[in-house]
């Protein structure tokens, strides 16, 4: 059977996968916070998943605003990157996991969720710049990957709460499929970040640091915040981290923290990974 193995949460700031693709990554500015993803790297070498389960937002790219599904998932054989204004990111085609994909739809579907099924996409920056932090530039990505793209761009965005539910039922669903596949399961997003407005290139860097203190042994603590919670403490777009959720919900109760890196800033953004393994 299917199982669970591990979850990381990562920011997906589009600069960070920018200075990948140009070979700044040891240039000043950039060198702190490429240095914190080494040991990530180091890691996920070492426990390639034979699946990941990729949590993000489509910025305006995959979506427009003619159609925004809550929740929606990928379950065609491949997805090219998206061309974001400035020509597709030079990054592999993203190899998909149809028939674990069709199983998640119709698991998550009866479980009471209720998913878009998508056949053709493209894959934006949310997408790519976390497997770019997490497996460098290669010719092809260490395994297939079936993306679940979450509405945090239009408001009602879903609650911390349903994601967190929503992930518990992912991992339900991956314990269900008969076969012997080890899923890595990512949430990406956040971390505190205004990009408009008055408080444009907001950071809460007392706020981040909670967060990831308690998401992994008390996810429940961080349930009950609301949208406008997020806003007033994260920044208009900080409302990105209630997809970590949906990674946490797919681990079990108790999860041991591998590795950490917070930095501020990455353009005008504060930055997160986090790595759980089940204990």
């Amino acid at each position: 059977m299917a199982e669970v193995i591990a979850g990381v949460a990562s920011s997906h700031v589009p600069p960070i996968g920018a200075a990948i693709d140009r070979g700044k990554t040891d240039e000043p500015y950039w060198a702190p916070l490429f240095e914190g993803y080494e040991k990530a790297r180091e890691w996920m070498a070492e426990n390639t998943p034979d699946v990941c389960v990729l949590v993000y937002n489509d910025h305006a790219n995959a979506f427009g605003m003619e159609m925004i599904p809550t929740f929606a998932i990928g379950v065609a054989p491949e997805f090219e990157p998206a061309d974001e204004g400035f020509g597709p990111r030079p990054v592999p085609t993203v190899q998909g996991h149809p028939e674990l994909a069709w199983h998640l739809a119709e698991s998550l579907i009866l479980d009471e969720f209720d998913m878009t099924i998508v056949n053709e996409m493209t894959v934006d920056h949310g997408f790519t710049v976390p497997l770019s932090i997490l497996f460098g530039q290669v010719d092809e990505w260490p395994c297939p990957v079936i993306p679940i793209v979450v509405n945090v761009t239009q408001y009602p965005p879903p609650t911390g709460k349903r994601c967190y539910a929503l992930g518990q039922a992912i991992g339900r669903a991956i314990a269900s499929f008969d076969q012997d596949l080890k899923v890595t399961v990512l949430g990406t997003g956040g971390m505190s970040h205004q990009l408009g407005g008055a408080r444009a290139g907001l950071i809460n860097e007392e706020f981040d640091r909670d967060f990831m203190d308690r998401i992994g042994p008390d996810p429940e603590s961080l349930l009950d915040l609301t949208h406008t919670d997020y806003i007033r403490a994260a920044g208009t777009e900080g409302v990105e981290l209630v997809m970590w959720f949906i990674m946490r919900g797919a681990l079990d109760e108790r999860v041991h923290e591998v590795h950490r890196h917070y930095h501020v800033a990455a353009s005008n953004t504060a930055t997160g990974l986090i790595i759980y393994e089940n204990d």
